[in-house]
């Protein structure tokens, strides 16, 4: 009988192991840090710091508010976007037609591509010397020189278009998985009552893919908040940190400033903000719950 007790938890054991290993410890870490005064070039000034780390966040640090306001703007654009495209590729690829699987992998190819090799085609493309605006400025479109990423008006419609090239992919492929499980019947039955390719849509499409939708919505945000490879690899922040987003502004001062406290506390106030906007978006979206 003892041994029944305590075979569930033995089996589970090891799991909670490396929970606690590769989970648990680690954010118990930053926190740990994120209280003390840790910059390893100047060791004699490191010791427990309390709150003073998120004091000097809130209220001595303008560029954690402007980084902030980026992360949203960011975020708020690119996730609009993803969505609305990846959508409207979903329902094409879903339809029948000849070239179909071609269109599919054409469609998904880009979601195939690291990031690194992403922001290198782009970088490419849009060096002013010898990219795409080079090569149009030489058709009479434009002017030579052109430096999208350098300038302030431009760049951030710049790192649009580059992401959204990666981040398209994403939604059309969950979404396309969902929009293929939607029973043929309830269509059959919306066009015998006479329901327009619209009212199908808004009847029968979207709230199949209303799940699917905020579900995909919450996961992309989270993973733009977070992205930091193009952004630095394109711009670095630049130019003028109005391309700095948190997670950049972190790498900022934990791997390039080696100020691990701060770093650790502006992770943590980051964290925070995205577990409290997850739980309040899946609460007013009532998430799970189809009509």
């Amino acid at each position: 009988m003892r041994t029944r007790t305590w075979a569930p938890y033995a089996l589970i054991a090891p799991t909670l192991v490396l929970m606690g290993v590769f989970l648990i410890y680690p954010i118990g870490s930053v926190v740990y840090y994120s209280l003390q005064r840790y910059n390893v070039t100047q060791p004699w000034k490191n010791g427990f710091a309390g709150l003073d780390n998120f004091k000097q966040m809130l209220f001595d640090d303008p560029l954690f508010w402007q980084s902030l306001a980026f992360s949203a703007k960011w975020v708020f654009v690119e996730v609009g976007l993803q969505l609305l495209l990846g959508l409207i590729l979903a329902l094409v690829v879903n339809e029948t037609f000849i070239g179909r699987g071609v269109a599919r992998a054409l469609v998904f190819s880009p979601w195939a591509v690291s990031g690194v090799l992403t922001t290198g085609i782009w970088i490419l493309l849009l060096n002013p010397s010898t990219g795409i605006f080079q090569e149009l400025s030489e058709l009479g479109i434009g002017s030579p020189g052109t430096s999208v990423l350098g300038n302030p008006e431009t760049v951030f419609d710049a790192l649009v278009v580059t992401e959204l090239w990666r981040g398209v992919p994403f939604f059309a492929i969950l979404l396309l998985a969902d929009l293929q499980s939607i029973p043929k019947d309830l269509y059959e039955a919306a066009s015998v009552d006479g329901a327009s390719r619209w009212r199908r849509f808004t009847s029968v499409t979207l709230p199949h893919l209303k799940d699917a939708i905020i579900l995909s919505t919450l996961l992309r945000a989270v993973w733009e908040f977070n992205n930091v490879d193009l952004i630095y690899t394109l711009t670095g922040g630049g130019p003028a940190n109005q391309t700095t987003t948190l997670p950049l502004y972190v790498a900022r001062q934990a791997v390039d400033s080696h100020n691990f406290g701060y770093g650790s506390a502006l992770t943590v106030a980051g964290f925070l903000i995205l577990l409290f906007f997850s739980i309040l978006y899946l609460r007013l979206s009532k998430f799970g719950s189809r009509a």
